[in-house]
């Protein structure tokens, strides 16, 4: 039996579709998850980054409420988890580790069986949603098949269409592009950018840099359980960028003017690569242009997502890989 009134919190003044306060999650003597305090902008496309043990999956089980936390609050579409589960989950579709259905039914007919267990749909209507998913995702033409007979790929496709069978307020993938070839992984950002576009808000989770890069408008930097960076991924890339490329004929005169007035300067294979730590762009152009250096170019040098990932691990004391490090499994005291 619902309660008449569900658990709400009010975050009229800072929308977010998902919070977290202290979230802390302790497997036996492991750590997964130590204070997590992750803020989810409604209509962003938040990747949340991180090598594989980082507790991106632990963070997205609390979030939707699937294990419990040891420490801290959630708070996922306004509502208080897990006590607002039942009003917060009809609004959210998800993937989380991989998509399980029944092997011996189709694709067709498992969409089917989730599509009848979905609060919102009418019955009427699931023919049409279980048809527009699949081919959302590609799937039209494998409908018919046994799940038992699926790739890898053709499994995580019908795991996504299961989770936008009904227009959601938020989506929640995790590794949605694992086992795709290109072409999958190409229409896997197609759904992402058409979800955001609708005003849906995302939170995927990946190893992948190139993926969160070319998806996210927002990113969150997990590592060892711990959230070490947060924000508007175009504010994070600007902030960890000090560097200005110089297009001009005059490499070595360029370099030398810099480096006579205290900027630190290097020849690249495009130019000059100037470090802004303690100068200006203003500055570095009138010093060439006071020293004759023809300048035909000058623009910011944009840190990758790559070197900013590093830095931020690096500030960790780690020289850990994305894909070093195994996730933790749960121990026997949380079967889910």
């Amino acid at each position: 039996m619902l309660d008449d009134f569900p658990p709400r919190t009010d975050t009229s003044a800072d929308p977010v579709a998902a919070r977290t306060r202290g979230l802390r999650k302790v497997y036996g003597k492991t750590v997964a998850v130590d204070h997590v305090d992750l803020d989810v902008p409604v209509g962003a496309v938040l990747g949340m980054l991180g090598p594989n043990g980082s507790g991106k999956t632990t963070t997205i089980r609390m979030l939707l409420g699937l294990v419990t936390p040891t420490a801290g609050s959630v708070e996922l579409l306004g509502h208080l988890m897990p006590g607002g589960a039942n009003w917060a989950l009809p609004e959210v579709g998800a993937l989380v580790e991989g998509p399980g259905f029944h092997p011996f039914l189709s694709g067709r007919e498992n969409l089917f069986r989730c599509a009848a267990a979905e609060p919102r749909m009418v019955t009427s209507d699931i023919p049409r949603a279980v048809n527009d998913a699949l081919e959302r995702v590609g799937l039209a033409s494998a409908a018919g098949r046994r799940y038992r007979g699926y790739s890898l790929g053709m499994k995580q496709r019908l795991g996504l269409a299961a989770a936008l069978l009904l227009p959601r307020r938020l989506v929640v993938l995790d590794e949605p592009t694992n086992g795709l070839d290109p072409a999958g992984t190409r229409e896997v950002r197609a759904v992402i950018a058409d979800l955001h576009a609708a005003g849906t808000t995302v939170l995927v989770s990946s190893h992948l840099l190139a993926e969160v890069e070319a998806t996210c408008t927002h990113v969150a930097v997990m590592h060892r359980g711990s959230l070490v960076a947060q924000g508007e991924l175009r504010e994070l890339l600007e902030a960890g960028n000090a560097g200005l490329l110089v297009s001009t004929p005059d490499v070595p005169v360029a370099v030398d003017a810099l480096r006579d007035n205290r900027m630190p300067a290097r020849a690249t294979p495009d130019g000059v690569h100037v470090d802004l730590t303690t100068t200006t762009a203003p500055e570095v152009v009138a010093t060439l242009v006071r020293s004759g250096v023809a300048v035909h170019e000058v623009r910011r040098q944009r840190t990758g997502l790559e070197d900013l990932f590093a830095r931020l691990t690096e500030a960790e004391n780690t020289t850990a890989r994305l894909s070093d490090v195994a996730e933790p499994q749960p121990s026997t005291e949380d079967p889910t």
